[in-house]
């Protein structure tokens, strides 16, 4: 079953088999990351937030038991129908399209763990980042949490196959056109599949152009979920504060 639509997030990220493949992302170094940036940030007990991209609601679920007032959104229905489960007075999920501005204003905007870059269009991303932007309330803060591209490209492992619930996942990874590639095979249920990734390779420097044009202010950039010093070539992450 061949999957590479242009949009081609739409339909990988709403089978089961992605949530297979990274059923072993380390969720604790996840709830650390959001009790530093919840720190960091100084939010008000009751602040509001967006978890933009969301997924299942793993860390939307965590924000909510550190007592905010939490919105889940994602484009996969779903991933939406799944954390839904977890819904409660202060913790809800909707559908939606990152692209879109919310009416509702947010303390703070969360969009983790590399969930931008996806359009095929440069005018999308500029557009994601007006629209997280447009999102917050007067004094609110925004985060994007971006892989590092340069350490990235610097440590691509091409090829590779990992095997997780019996399903072997054979997966290329390349650079091509100023993205990043991640090609995924694997048979299940009696079927062959094939899914493509693909991401923007932004880096720094792109995102404070873009930032620039829609009159966003950079405050502050870090490298890891510790929140130590951005390093161009040897920081995992790139960590964006703002506003």
């Amino acid at each position: 079953m061949q999957k590479d639509t242009a949009n081609w997030f739409a339909s990988w990220f709403d089978t089961p088999y992605y949530h297979i493949l990274y059923k072993d992302r380390d969720y604790a170094e996840a709830q650390h990351f959001m009790d530093n940036l919840t720190q960091y940030l100084n939010l008000p007990e009751d602040a509001k937030i967006l978890d933009l991209a969301c997924g299942k609601g793993r860390h939307s679920v965590y924000l909510n038991e550190l007592g905010y007032d939490v919105t889940g959104a994602d484009l996969s229905e779903n991933s939406i129908e799944a954390a839904s489960e977890f819904a409660n007075e202060k913790l809800h999920f909707k559908v939606h399209d990152m692209r879109e501005p919310f009416e509702e204003k947010f303390d703070a905007v969360f969009n983790l763990f590399t969930s931008f870059g996806y359009f095929e269009s440069d005018d999308d991303n500029l557009t994601t980042l007006k629209a997280i932007h447009d999102s917050l309330s007067e004094y609110g803060f925004a985060v994007i949490d971006f892989m590092n591209v340069n350490y990235i490209i610097n440590n691509l492992v091409p090829e590779e196959v990992k095997t997780v619930e019996g399903i072997d996942f054979h997966i290329k990874r390349y650079v091509k056109d100023n993205h990043i590639f991640k090609e995924i095979d694997f048979e299940a249920d009696g079927q062959q599949f094939h899914f493509t990734e693909k991401v923007k390779a932004l880096t720094l420097n792109d995102f404070e152009q873009m930032m620039e044009e829609a009159g966003i202010y950079l405050l502050d950039v870090f490298g890891d979920y510790k929140l130590r010093k951005f390093y161009k070539n040897d920081s995992e992450r790139l960590i964006m504060i703002f506003k």
